[in-house]
């Protein structure tokens, strides 16, 4: 998979061509995903994305549609590469999971405005909340989405701090799920690798 810093239809790859691709480095991809992946509390998980999660879900996106003509490549990569970080800043996949129906009917009523109260904290830095769904509300007032879209933007100084090996901590304060933990070093580490 080529990275680049910008998604294009040139970039990608044909269907072909990522299909010889896939069944080699699907392992890789996954493991990169769980890598980047940090549980907050038992029901809340962030999918951190970079460009390879993002590139990966373009091309499966393409894979599964059947899609090849330009018109439509252009619209996948419009929907999904918003989400990759831009090098200020961590993109991540909110999820809500409560495998239970009834449980999660009940807490995603009680949890509105959750994605809201997520945080980043760099260690000797301010606490920076998420900005969420700058696409679409995935809440009303009766309950909020078990997905969100969220992004950390980070300063200058918090961006230095990351890359020498400060200490991050990531939190929600919702009165209704208050939670916090530290990035394990490892995944902070792939995170650092986002940040300019």
């Amino acid at each position: 998979m080529q990275i680049t810093g910008n998604i294009t239809p040139d970039s990608l790859m044909s269907l072909e061509a990522y299909a010889k691709w896939r069944k080699v480095n699907k392992p890789l991809v996954m493991a990169h995903r769980k890598l980047r992946s940090v549980r907050l509390g038992e029901h809340l998980n962030l999918q951190f994305e970079s460009e390879t999660t993002i590139r990966y879900q373009i091309q499966e996106m393409l894979r599964i549609e059947k899609i090849f003509e330009e018109q439509g490549i252009l619209q996948e990569i419009e929907a999904y590469a918003p989400l990759a970080p831009s090098g200020s800043n961590w993109k991540a996949t909110m999820m809500l999971e409560y495998p239970d129906v009834n449980e999660r009917k009940r807490e995603l009523a009680r949890l509105i405005g959750v994605e809201d109260r997520l945080f980043v904290e760099v260690e000797g830095q301010a606490r920076v909340y998420a900005i969420a769904d700058e696409d679409m509300d995935r809440e009303n007032e009766e309950k909020t989405s078990a997905v969100h879209f969220v992004r950390f933007e980070l300063t200058l100084a918090m961006c230095a701090a990351v890359k020498a090996g400060a200490n991050v901590k990531l939190g929600c304060d919702h009165p209704h799920y208050p939670a916090h933990t530290l990035v394990a070093p490892e995944t902070l580490a792939s995170l650092a690798g986002d940040l300019r």
